[in-house]
């Protein structure tokens, strides 16, 4: 939810129809994220001078506005500090007044774009109201704008950083987010706390050194008055926050991944982003801010600060690291929507999971990630899964899988109600994060609240520098590539696959396993050549829309065994796409209540692949039919069991029993697809959905 772009550009001329064209390009590679509206804040034509534009809607709404506004598009800076957001609306409904950047004053002191919610803004909006100051919105953020005005009136000579840390010392919740001021041209202050942030880097030059240090005060809050700044305010016992700054105590790096050989600043151009995305267009260069670093870019140089010093917890420098990704990955190519596209993506993306861990000659699987915890995961009493949506039925695909061949208990959480209960959790656990783009909140929040108690945490996720993937011991990359479109298609499929191995590899030093190891390794193989077969039928699915889905108010979906999450992930599909009521039921608890909803008009899909349990699932079949059901089946090519019926197939490769679910949730994918294109829908932005959930 919400997207963060900014560009800062520092001895390279630029003009403003650069970087206006440059700020709403960044904002359209944001928009698969949900958006309600968007806005951006640029330089003036003089000293001192702010041009903000806000819209709600679209992007294209944004740059419509801007057209009609028409600021110089020749003037040409070369120094110069720009920041946008799109918006999805927590605090006050979607409007311009509520749109982001939110500024301190009419003069644009300070301008902020936020990622999160600011979970004390109301205490600290009463604050400085009674300060006297003056709120024009109903967002939490705007109190990041007015403190940081406080401050910097209540603290004469303040420097940009010491303000900062003043500020994020007093917020409380999750954030991402910028800060430009007119006090400091050309200069931009990112933070983040649960809320991922990138900066990408470009020089003309290659830089010195690949890393940034991080920069400390040796003491925590030496900068600060000795009483929390809250509460001075609260009291109202002084109008200063800061006592004047102790520059001895802060330890210096001058950013010298930056200096040229005779110690000057070279020309630099940084993008500052959500998501790396909006920013491989421009460089491959990126550096991921980790949670309460405080990142300044002045005068072409990257500084990144800390309160504190965190013994063994943080590194001391931060990375510069080469994205692999390419611009082509996030662009939709020949298909029509990005969803269709990352359907279609599945034969690489399962691929790519697999490559350089799954070694088929020798029969062994190595995750890099997981190699120093393995025993200790073996170990361990149970092992709780803990996810959302798509992620847990991944999850729920597995779980049968560990059972079988680790045989240690597994739970499998959806990560709000294991918060909801507070779920006893002890050290001798290993608590398991799926997540696509590993900022998750809800599992976010699992994820800290399993730390506090000493688990061992295990992240699995797409998105490398997220949060989850930072804050876990340890973990595996999915690798899937970017995935746009808000439906989750070519992620779970590899989350599927990652965690199958993940059981492989904890199950390789068990004799008895062994035979049944290779069967699955064997049938990881040849998944992506039986993907390819499957999507052939694309056209097929399509028509099936067409004759029995269109127009029709509910739909019924059945399976059973490992087959019952890929119901469960079928439903979820259709409903977010297609907004056509879906409901998954286990094939078992037909007759429990469900049955009563068959009849002839009910459309009815069933899951009826063959297994150790298929003479169960096909009792379900028997029970919709003498019931007048006419259920679409979705079974393996050939199966003599339905070569005499008269019941519309989707017919699907066989593969190992515990793979099935890879295949089969194939058509479903496609059914929702279809379904949304055919009733005209927005397919990779569905209404009231964003891609990342980043509140509860």
């Amino acid at each position: 939810m919400c997207g963060i772009f900014g560009y800062l550009n520092y001895l390279v001329e630029r003009d403003r129809k650069f970087i206006l064209e440059c700020m709403l390009q960044g904002l359209s590679r944001l928009e698969y994220r949900g958006y309600d509206s968007a806005g951006l804040v640029i330089d003036g034509d003089k000293e001192g001078e702010t041009f903000s534009f806000k819209e709600v809607g679209k992007v294209i709404k944004l740059r419509q506005l801007i057209e009609e506004a028409n600021p110089d598009p020749e003037a040409t800076f070369v120094s110069h500090a720009a920041i946008s957001h799109t918006r999805w609306a927590t605090h006050g409904k979607p409007s311009r007044l509520n749109c982001h950047p939110h500024r301190s004053d009419v003069n644009f002191e300070f301008t902020v774009v936020h990622n999160g919610i600011i979970t004390n803004y109301k205490e600290l909006k009463s604050v400085l109201e009674a300060k006297g100051l003056k709120f024009e919105t109903e967002t939490d953020t705007e109190c990041i704008a007015k403190l940081a005005k406080f401050i910097y009136d209540t603290n004469n000579g303040i420097d940009f950083t010491t303000l900062a840390k003043a500020v994020i010392k007093e917020l409380e919740g999750a954030f991402g987010l910028l800060i430009k001021s007119t006090h400091f041209p050309h200069e931009v202050i990112a933070a983040r706390r649960g809320s991922p942030l990138v900066i990408g880097v470009k020089t003309s030059k290659k830089l010195k050194v690949d890393f940034v240090d991080v920069e400390y005060s040796e003491l925590e809050g030496a900068a600060l008055s000795p009483e929390k700044a809250s509460q001075n305010l609260a009291a109202k016992k002084s109008n200063t926050l800061l006592a004047p700054p102790d520059k001895s105590l802060l330890h210096r790096s001058q950013s010298r991944a930056f200096l040229s050989d005779n110690g000057l600043p070279e020309p630099a151009e940084f993008f500052l982003s959500s998501d790396p995305s909006a920013i491989i267009e421009h460089t491959k260069k990126v550096l991921y801010l980790e949670d309460d670093d405080i990142a300044h870019i002045h005068e072409g140089q990257l500084n990144i600060h800390r309160m504190k010093k965190d013994e063994g917890t943080t590194s001391a420098v931060r990375s510069i690291q080469t994205l692999e990704m390419e611009l082509q990955e996030i662009m939709k190519g020949k298909f029509e929507h990005f969803m269709q596209k990352e359907i279609f993506e599945q034969p690489e993306s399962v691929v790519n999971t697999m490559r350089g861990r799954l070694d088929l000659e020798n029969k062994t699987v190595t995750l890099g990630g997981l190699s120093r915890f393995i025993s200790t995961i073996r170990r361990c009493r149970r092992i709780i899964f803990i996810a959302c949506g798509t992620s847990y039925h991944s999850c729920m695909a597995v779980r049968g899988i560990f059972e079988e061949l680790t045989e240690i208990p597994i739970a499998v959480e959806l990560a709000s109600d294991f918060l909801d209960r507070q779920a006893p959790v002890f050290r001798d656990d290993t608590c398991v994060f799926v997540s696509q783009s590993g900022e998750t909140a809800d599992s976010l929040m699992a994820l800290r609240f399993c730390l506090e108690r000493g688990a061992l945490c295990v992240g699995i996720v797409n998105v490398v520098g997220s949060s989850i993937s930072l804050l876990t011991h340890c973990g595996v990359h999915i690798n899937a590539g970017p995935e746009i479109g808000v439906a989750s298609t070519k992620a779970y499929t590899s989350q599927y696959i990652a965690l199958v191995m993940f059981a492989l590899s904890l199950s390789e030093d068990r004799a008895s396993k062994a035979k049944r190891r290779e069967e699955i390794m064997e049938g990881l193989g040849r998944i992506s050549g039986q993907i390819k077969t499957l999507l052939d039928q694309d056209s097929a699915i399509k028509e099936m829309c067409k004759r029995f889905f269109q127009g029709q108010k509910s739909l019924l979906l059945l399976g059973r065994g490992h087959q019952f999450a890929t119901a469960l992930e079928g439903a979820l599909k259709i409903k977010e796409i297609s907004y056509l009521h879906c409901e998954a039921v286990m094939s078992g608890e037909l007759k429990h209540g469900v049955l009563a909803l068959v009849d002839e008009n009910l459309p009815i899909i069933m899951i009826l692949t063959r297994d150790d349990i298929f003479a169960k699932s096909l009792n379900a079949y028997q029970q919709v039919i003498a019931r007048g059901g006419r259920p679409i089946v979705i079974c393996a090519q050939g199966d003599e069991a339905f070569a005499h019926e008269q019941c519309e197939r989707i017919e699907v490769p066989q593969t190992v029993d515990v793979l099935q679910g890879i295949l089969n949730v194939l058509p479903l994918q496609l059914i929702a697809y279809w379904l949304a294109v055919l009733e005209g829908l927005n397919v990779d932005f569905p209404r009231n959905l964003a891609k990342s959930v980043t509140v509860e």
